[in-house]
Order: structure tokens, then sequence, then C-alpha cells
């Protein structure tokens, strides 16, 4: 796997490919040659000394301390104060796929050549990417304003040799994992401390992982879907090109293309084809448009963070020419663009989960099920059967119902007033990843209860992806024959979910689903 260049364009694949798969990263040279000559306007000011105009960072204080000049003597000792006394959060660890996307995104920023820090800095973040030194950040305490100061800050720490991280599997202190890997602490000079924590690395990394999981869940849900709508006998008709080409949108027409590709060559459906039935209920019928306007929304998502992973979230930031250089305060680092798309994203998931769960309660009510068993249990009365894989459904439901009130309509000022409105992007990103985790259970419980929808139509075969789906999920888990504990089931193809195991199962038969 060629190395990653940082500096250059970064996609939401090289995020996960450096966060999930370990490809390795490097610097871009052209990168190295802007942060050089970026880095010598701030060199300029501290050689100035006293004499030097103050510039927010460099010779300042912070927030609210931002009038207060600091001695040329002192700009040293400026940033590591600042990563100590920012490193605030609290909570649980973040998993060890989002802080490798935090760190690559940091450099990442650093690289675009506006921070006026030393290549050095860039480099030595690379460096403990690529030995597997990775910081110990805990989940809150950001409120995506002026940065995610705290996760950040928590970040920067090993850099400097403080602060704890994971490495090889063992949480040790900062400098020991530093050490252990070989890489030497940094010694920070003028303005690197605040680069390394302004910006909304938190918010992106953990929600660019998130949304990745979103995109992937989208297909799986078409999957799930058609595997209840044949296990109900309901029609494809409603899925034809032409019907879903009179309102075109984008998602919906990706949708209805999967599902004709899922249900075609059904057994089942000619079996029913003159049945006389008129309409199935919405949460069959209007699969491309439920689904479809989820798709539609983490594309537009996607495209925000797309932008956001390219820009530039320093402050304040440097801008060289020919004729000099300039060092502007500005408000790159305010994560309300983020903010917004990410509780879309929650959002877009629960619905994912709550028309799921609605087709769960089609396969298992025997008043709507098309003559299945009664929760489909292999002895009615004496087994349950799926009853309760219902209700585990709707209480996620319902939990994510919860979770999507929007984080970003909440501001609390801080640092004294100075940061008077804030995004609340951190709990965006991870909420959004708590309703995502709701939502693939809700559709992997979906897909359980439905492949025993599909044994009870035997030996009448479905269409060809719809079986592959089913035949993927017999080869995992085996049809309920008595009453059994569910959670391992559900479990079982949660994880074909998240790993896509699943979806590559029903491509090897019937080729790609967008």
């Amino acid at each position: 796997m060629a190395a990653i260049l940082v500096g250059a364009p970064l996609s939401l694949d090289h995020l996960v490919r450096v966060a999930r798969q370990g490809a390795s990263v490097t610097l871009d040279p052209e990168a190295r040659r802007r942060m050089s000559q970026a880095r010598l306007a701030i060199e300029a000011i501290t050689d100035g000394g006293e004499d030097a105009p103050r510039v927010y960072g460099v010779n300042t204080g912070f927030g609210a301390l931002a009038e207060t000049r600091i001695s040329p003597a002192d700009v040293r000792t400026l940033q590591h104060n600042l990563l100590r006394s920012h490193s605030c959060g609290v909570g649980s660890a973040l998993p060890v796929d989002a802080v490798r996307a935090m760190m690559l995104l940091r450099a990442h920023v650093l690289a675009l050549g506006h921070s006026g820090v030393r290549p050095l800095v860039a480099e030595t973040l690379l460096m403990m990417l690529n030995q597997g030194v990775h910081p110990v950040i805990p989940s809150q305490g950001s409120v995506g304003a002026s940065g995610d100061l705290a996760p950040l800050a928590h970040l920067a720490s090993v850099l400097i040799g403080e602060g704890m991280a994971e490495y090889r599997g063992e949480i040790v202190d900062g400098a020991e994992a530093m050490r252990r890997a070989n890489i030497v602490p940094l010694a920070l000079e003028a303005k690197e401390g605040l680069s390394l924590i302004n910006g909304t690395q938190f918010i992106l990394a953990v929600g660019g992982l998130v949304l990745h999981d979103a995109l992937a869940l989208a297909t799986h849900a078409d999957i799930a879907g058609a595997m209840s709508l044949e296990a109900l006998k309901g029609s494809g008709h409603p899925f034809e090109e032409r019907v879903v080409a009179a309102r075109p949108h984008p998602g919906a027409l990706a949708s209805a293309a999967n599902l004709r590709t899922l249900l075609a060559r059904s057994e089942i459906a000619e079996s029913h084809k003159n049945c006389g039935k008129v309409q199935d209920p919405y949460s069959l019928r209007c699969m491309p448009q439920v689904h479809g306007a989820s798709r539609d929304a983490f594309a537009w998502a996607r495209d925000v963070l797309s932008r956001e992973m390219n820009s530039v979230t320093d402050n304040p930031l440097v801008f060289t020419t020919s004729e000099g250089a300039d060092v502007v305060s500005g408000g790159n680092f305010h994560g309300q663009p983020l903010a917004l798309a990410l509780d879309l994203v929650a959002i877009a998931a629960a619905e994912l989960a709550n028309i799921s769960e609605r087709r769960v309660e089609q396969l298992v009510n025997p008043a709507l099920s098309s003559g299945l068993p009664p929760f489909l249990a292999p002895h009615t009365g004496l087994d349950s059967g799926f009853m309760i894989a219902q209700v585990t459904s709707a209480s996620l439901v319902s939990e994510n119902k919860v979770l999507c009130h929007p984080a970003s309509v909440d501001s609390i000022p801080s640092s004294a007033g100075r940061e008077d409105h804030v995004s609340m992007g951190a709990t965006s990103a991870t909420k959004a990843g708590r309703v995502v985790a709701n939502a693939r259970m809700s559709i992997a419980i979906e897909a359980l209860v439905a492949a025993q929808g599909l044994d009870s139509r035997l030996p009448l075969r479905a269409g060809g992806g719809v079986a592959a789906a089913h035949d993927a999920i017999r080869a995992v888990v085996p049809t309920l024959l008595a009453d059994r504990a569910l959670a391992p089931d559900m479990q079982a193809i949660e994880a074909m979910i998240r790993a896509g195991s699943l979806q590559s199962a029903v491509e090897a038969s019937v080729g790609a689903l967008s």
C-alpha cells in the first residue's frame, strides 16, 4: 500500500486507510517548502523582540488574555503551558481509529502551509502515526469553536513527551511511548503549541469515520429491505426506473437501482404475481424515497467534510507572497459547518433504522406478515421466536430519536465572553456515532428476522441478490428451530455489516451496488 502524501489533497478514503488499515504517511515535499516559507514570517516576529507587533498566540496570551503581551524570553514556555492548561478532557478514551484520524488531519492542516510552524512538527506527528504511538484522548471536553482545544491538547501533549499514549497495546506515559518508538519529543517554538490545538480535527476525525460507516449502512438498508420485501411477498413494481425517475432525487434513483438488482429473477415474486394485492405498506413500497433521502443527506455531508478535510482551520493564518508576509486572525476554527452536517447525518441514519424497525414489525406480526408464522416462531406458543428482537429494535430507534436533537442549535459562551458563540460540533460528531451504531444493529436485526421469513418461503428462491444475502447469513447464523438467545445472532450479523462482508457476498453474486 503506497504511502499517503500529507499536504496533498486528502479524501475520506485516505482517512479510512490511515485510521483503520494502518496506511503509512509521508510529508509532501511541496508541503515542506510551503511550511518553511511561512515559518520565516513567524520567526521575523519573534526576532523583533519587544519592538515586534503583537500577534495573537505568538507573543500574546490566549483567548480573553489575547491583549497580554508575552516577553521574548517566555515565548517557548507559553506554547508548552498552552498544551498543559488545555489538557482538560474527560470521559472515555477515543478508539484508536479516531485518534489516528485526528493525527493525520492535524498534520495535514499544518502541511497546508498557513500555520507558520516548522516542518518538524508535522513530521513528528507522521512519525508517530507510522510507528503506532497513539495519544490517549478523552472523548468529552470540546465545544467545537476556537478549535477542539481539549482533545487536541491531549494529542499534542505526547509530541512534547507528556500526556499518555497507547503503544503496541499498552498504555504508557507520553515520554515512554516516544522513547520506545525512538521518536524525539518536540521542544515547541513560537506559535507551534497554538497551531497544534486550533482546529476542527476532533469533529472531523470522529465525524468522517461515522460518515463512512453511514454511507455503507445505506446500502445494507437496501439489502435488508429487499430481504424483508421478499419474505413478505411484496411487489417490486414501485422500484421500476420509470416510477422513480418521475421524481429523480439521486439517492432514490440509487436505492431503487439496488432494489431492482437484488430482486431480479425472484421465484417468490413470480409465485404471487396475480395475488390481487394492490399496494404494500410504506415501509416496503417507499424504500427508495426514504433510504434515498438519507443517501442524499449523507452525500451533502460528504461534500462538507471533504472540503473541511482540505481546509486550513488554524488561527492566526500566515499568508506569504513575493513581497512579504501577513499574519491574520480569523475564525476558520469554528466548527459550525461540521456541526450542522453531522447533526443531519444522525437524523438521516436514524431514519434508516426507523423504517427498518417497521419492516421487522411487518415480519413478526401475524396480522401483517402474509401468512408467516406468528413472530416467526418455530412452534407457536411454545416458542416466542423473534418477538423480542422487534422490541430491541424499537428500543434502539427510540434512543436515536433522543440523540437526534441537534447539538448545533446550542451555544454556551466561553473564555470570558471572547468566544461568545460555539458550535458544539464535537457533540454532533459523537452522538452521530451512537446513532449510526444503533441503526446498524437495527438493520442487522431486520436481516436476521427476514432470513427466517425467507426460510418459510422455501423451496421458492428469492431474487439473486436477496438469495446471496440469505446464504451469507445462514453461513454464520443457523435457522431458528427452537428458541435460543438471539443476541449472539444479532451481533454476528452486525459484525458482517460493519466489516462489509454481507455486501461483498451479495456483490459477488449480482455485481456492484450503489
